[in-house]
């Protein structure tokens, strides 16, 4: 994101992976990429940041195939920005897509839903809270 005030539209904010076996994902992507790993309290179990080594900069997540992420594809899945997510799903939908989770809220921070798109390929939409 270019500012954590005002995100680019188009740009790509996150990237998560959303697996059943979440904690030996983790630990696996910690040996094989050197990212360490922070928890992420999801009320009853964690799921996980991963970082930068030697840094507390978050760069993906691994999450647990559960709760409100029991219906996200086992993919490293991109979230990207966009200005109006109702609008960027009907077009979606007018276009040949389809909306395959959500939409749902992420916290406080926004709305999302993931998306296939004509190939089949998914991608995550995200319109952030306005400020």
């Amino acid at each position: 994101m270019a500012s954590a005030d005002k995100p680019t539209i188009g740009s790509i904010a996150w990237m998560d992976l959303t697996v059943e076996n979440a904690a030996e994902i983790r630990d696996f992507y910690s040996e094989v990429v050197g990212w360490t790993t922070g928890n992420v309290d999801m009320g009853g179990y964690d799921d996980f940041n991963m970082t930068e080594p030697g840094t507390d900069n978050a760069v993906v997540g691994v999450c647990h195939a559960r709760g409100g992420n029991a219906d996200m594809p086992a993919v490293w899945l991109s979230y990207v920005i966009v200005a109006d997510l109702d609008h960027s799903i009907e077009r979606c939908a007018s276009l040949g897509g389809s909306v395959v989770a959500g939409p749902k809220l992420m916290g406080g921070h926004g709305r999302y839903c993931v998306i296939k798109d004509p190939a089949g390929a998914q991608l995550a939409l995200f319109e952030p809270l306005s400020s």
